[in-house]
């Protein structure tokens, strides 16, 4: 099995900051969400986040989990907006993409977090990361198929969901047809 890289873990749980099903956000507030930052190491202290650097974190998030899939175009266009204005470096030193010196912590959070996604693109494993098909959960997994043709987060929970539904339609139609036939 192919563990996920730490890129993809970051931009795993970067995504899962919103819980649809729980109606739960743990970037909900600028103070919790300077909490996440500094919980998963993206800045070196809990730093007050502006509304500007809240508004922009929400958006990557928004774009991120659209990119993953259930596209969403005012997600992808506003998370391409936070990323147009990132100033990211190549370093040879650094060995790759770096957050350009002199950015506030916040920038250079929303910064790493952008390289983390790069890595991602760059490497294939966006193949792998996927938004569970299932509108009421939509949570970001890693695909341990072969093939990359996971759908859902869990066969048993949201897997099943959906072929509930699917059979309630088919039979639905069914009453409808006998009803009017």
């Amino acid at each position: 099995m192919i563990e996920p890289s730490p890129a993809a873990d970051l931009t795993r749980s970067f995504a899962n900051t919103v819980d649809l099903e729980d109606e739960t956000d743990d970037l909900a507030g600028a103070e919790s969400a300077a909490a996440w930052l500094h919980a998963r190491g993206l800045v070196d202290e809990p730093v007050p986040l502006t509304a500007g650097d809240h508004r922009r974190l929400l958006d990557l998030r928004a774009g991120v989990r659209s990119a993953l899939g259930q596209v969403q175009p005012d997600g992808l266009a506003a998370g391409e907006a936070v990323l147009t204005g990132l100033p990211v470096l190549v370093s040879l030193t650094a060995g790759g993409l770096v957050p350009a010196p002199g950015l506030t912590p916040a920038d250079r959070a929303l910064a790493r977090l952008a390289i983390s996604w790069s890595e991602l693109v760059t490497t294939g494993e966006s193949q792998r990361l996927k938004r569970c098909a299932d509108d009421v959960c939509g949570w970001v997994f890693w695909d341990v198929s072969r093939n990359h043709s996971r759908r859902w987060c869990k066969m048993r929970v949201c897997g099943n969901r959906a072929k509930s539904r699917r059979y309630s339609a088919r039979q639905r139609e069914l009453r409808l047809r006998e009803e009017v036939g």
